[in-house]
């Protein structure tokens, strides 16, 4: 139980300090405000995360894997395979394009994409492969393009959860033809609300800005069909403050989620696998219970622990993508995505611990011990 003099530590906590809210008073009083020069620059920064690709801001994660397949030309008639083990945006995107959602399994260990159910997925009217680099770890990026190049299939990279994670050296995002990232609140660097995409292809960089600005580089000079999906300089200039702090928080992210590592034992908690040569970023830190999961989440809540499970019912079962299969007669053969969801529970390792809440983590997962 929580002592009358602890604080319950927060699953995750968002970084608003006097930085980002100078920054942002700043383009305020400015008057240039949307889609302006902190844009730009913020784009630029960004693009030194992902081997110098050009990048384009938009208003959220979402928006970007929205843009980018509009801007690869996917829509009805094609197939795209993702993980259902993800948040929904990864499919919703492929289902505002048009496109059908094949949905495969994933690794045990990274929560990524399985290569070998990904192959096993493919048919003829399949368009494009999304890994999705959940919690901030890489998937198997260096088996997936192998089989995207051998069936000329384009490769989406959802990395809304892995800023500056990489494998082998390269970062996520310069994997495809393009990756995609949030700074939603909760993430590991954020823009109080936005997206970036990322591209080696200067074209495709520039469809997605026509995209973003209803299909105009000049003003009413509409040259294809466009929406709204700008970034505001507001939300650019505190991207920029964030950016700037991001590998220091980072690495402390990565020194909480060693120090887990080390000190968690209790049976029947199962920490986070790192795959050789990734750099996990720790999004989320994220531990497999088996036994009473539920149980197990109530006793770190009255500890004081902050937990939460991403996310308890895959993509395939919730209601929008559940009925139209079950009229078509369609089933998912996803083991391992229904066993992650099932044991899944993600623990506090944002870099505002202290050395105390670290060791009230450990505590506090330790005493489970035998009641799982």
């Amino acid at each position: 139980m929580t002592s009358i003099n602890e604080q319950p530590i927060p699953a995750a906590r968002p970084v608003i300090g006097e930085d980002e809210i100078e920054a942002a008073v700043r383009v305020l009083r400015s008057g240039r405000v949307v889609q302006g020069p902190e844009v730009a620059a913020f784009e630029d920064g960004f693009s030194r995360l992902v081997d110098g690709r050009h990048c384009v801001a938009v208003n959220s994660g979402t928006s970007a894997l929205h843009l980018l397949l509009l801007a690869l030309g996917i829509g009805p008639g094609d197939e795209v395979i993702v993980p259902s083990f993800s948040f929904a945006a990864s499919a919703n995107a492929v289902r505002l394009v048009g496109a059908d959602v094949v949905f495969a399994d994933i690794e045990p260990g990274s929560f990524g994409l399985d290569p070998a159910a990904v192959e096993a997925a493919i048919t003829p009217r399949t368009a494009a492969i999304m890994p999705v680099h959940l919690y901030g770890h890489p998937a198997a990026m260096d088996k997936l393009m192998p089989i995207a190049e051998k069936h000329k299939l384009a490769v989406v990279e959802d990395a809304c959860q892995a800023h500056a994670a990489a494998l082998n050296g390269t970062p996520v995002g310069a994997f495809g033809a393009g990756g995609t990232f949030s700074f939603y609140p909760t993430k590991n660097m954020h823009s109080l609300e936005g997206g970036m995409v990322s591209t080696a292809d200067a074209e495709l960089a520039r469809t997605l800005r026509l995209l973003r600005n209803q299909g105009m580089e000049q003003r009413y000079a509409n040259e294809i069909v466009g929406a709204n999906m700008r970034m505001t300089d507001v939300s650019a200039a505190v991207g920029r403050v964030q950016l700037g702090k991001l590998e220091g928080w980072t690495e402390q992210r990565r020194a909480n989620a060693a120090y887990l590592d080390a000190h968690i034992t209790a049976p029947g908690v199962i920490t986070p696998p790192v795959a050789e040569g990734a750099r996990h970023i720790y999004h989320q830190y994220t531990v497999r219970i088996q036994g009473d999961r539920d149980a197990a989440m109530a006793k770190l809540t009255e500890a004081g622990v902050g937990n939460a499970v991403y996310y308890p019912t895959p993509i395939h079962r919730l209601k929008p993508y559940w009925e139209p299969d079950q009229k078509a007669g369609r089933t998912w053969d996803l083991p391992e995505t229904e066993k992650a969801a099932a044991e899944v529970v993600s623990l506090p390792v944002h870099p505002s611990l202290t050395e105390g809440d670290l060791a009230r983590i450990v505590t506090a997962v330790n005493s489970l011990g035998e009641n799982l």
